[in-house]
């Protein structure tokens, strides 16, 4: 019923039911005690006004009463906290397998690249009932990727990876907000979530003209990077072979021990020197300034695409062979 109320937008996710109950539960118990305090000052206010030939009374306190007043708030606090938290835990961890779409924020757009290889500019097409994960990066200002309709919101930071996930349940339009401010023109930075039946999703993927998938692209810039004659297959490369490393735990020279995720692959890319894998030697060039968001999110697919156990919704890109020869750049 609340979805008829024009305050209370559609719920179009898996998770806007236990996000909107968690609400729901905070509004009424705020309501009940703001009621309940604002009746008890009334009613003593009234019974206990000054009156003549009435002399007040030391009242002492009562240790059973304190006892109570003190067990159920916190017992209510605890109840919130671990019902929250819950939430969000739920929140913040994809499940395997999920669509991947790359996310660039802009003053004053949203960027987006399906695995695939489809773009998309303020608009994002997914499928009904499946998982997506997004992958969202800044190249300005912090941004908030923001769907009211499927209760996620997700602060958008430049110079990292945050992630957010949903599984939508409803075919429709959603708008997507930024929700932080982000210039003079933040409130023009909108767009919308178009959830397809899964069909029409296929035809819509199939018409979009992609040259190559993202893993694909990601590996010809592999390519013209010169990256693979230090980053060989097998092994005896000046640097250490990329095959199966998204995801595993990667010995440093300085002895810490990182996973490597989105945000490894990235910052190894940009800025190689700050974790400097044991057993080679800090020799790989900088490149940060020499690619854009947008090819360094295609990198960061080619990379997971070598896993062995990596999803094939987007063609996974093959291991660069140990001889193929280096490309001049062409960065953008």
């Amino acid at each position: 019923m609340f979805d008829n109320l024009p305050l209370w937008p559609a719920r179009a996710s898996t998770t806007a039911g236990s996000v909107d109950a968690l609400f729901i539960f905070l509004v009424a118990l705020c309501t009940l005690m703001s009621v309940a305090i604002f009746a008890t000052i009334v009613v003593f206010a009234v019974q206990y006004r000054r009156r003549k030939g009435v002399v007040a009374e030391q009242i002492e306190g009562s240790t059973a009463l304190e006892i109570t007043w003190s067990i159920i708030p916190l017992g209510i606090f605890i109840m919130i906290f671990i019902w929250g938290a819950v939430i969000y835990f739920k929140e913040r961890t994809p499940p395997r397998g999920a669509t991947e779409v790359y996310v660039v924020a802009k003053q004053w757009m949203w960027k987006l690249q399906h695995e695939e290889g489809r773009r998309e500019i303020n608009e994002l097409h997914i499928p009904v009932g499946r998982d997506v994960k997004l992958i969202l990066t800044s190249q300005d200002v912090i941004h908030s990727f923001y769907v009211p309709a499927f209760r996620i919101k997700q602060d958008v930071l430049p110079g990292r990876y945050t992630t957010a996930w949903f599984h939508p349940t409803k075919a429709g339009t959603y708008h997507l907000f930024c929700a932080e401010y982000c210039g003079s023109q933040h409130s023009g930075m909108i767009g919308q979530v178009v959830v397809l039946e899964p069909a029409q999703y296929q035809a819509w993927l199939s018409g979009g003209g992609a040259t190559g998938t993202l893993a694909s692209n990601g590996q010809n810039m592999f390519l013209q990077l010169g990256c693979s004659t230090c980053h060989r297959a097998d092994t005896q490369g000046r640097g250490p072979s990329l095959v199966g490393l998204f995801g595993k735990p990667v010995q440093l020279e300085d002895g810490r021990v990182v996973t490597a995720d989105e945000n490894y692959i990235r910052e190894s890319i940009l800025a190689p020197g700050s974790k400097v894998v044991s057993g080679f030697k800090p020799i790989m060039p900088v490149f940060q300034g020499l690619v854009n968001e947008e090819q360094l999110n295609a990198l960061v697919a080619y990379v997971k695409s070598l896993n062995p156990n990596s999803s094939g919704a987007a063609g996974v890109a093959t291991a660069v062979p140990s001889g193929a020869k280096p490309q001049e750049p062409k960065v953008q």
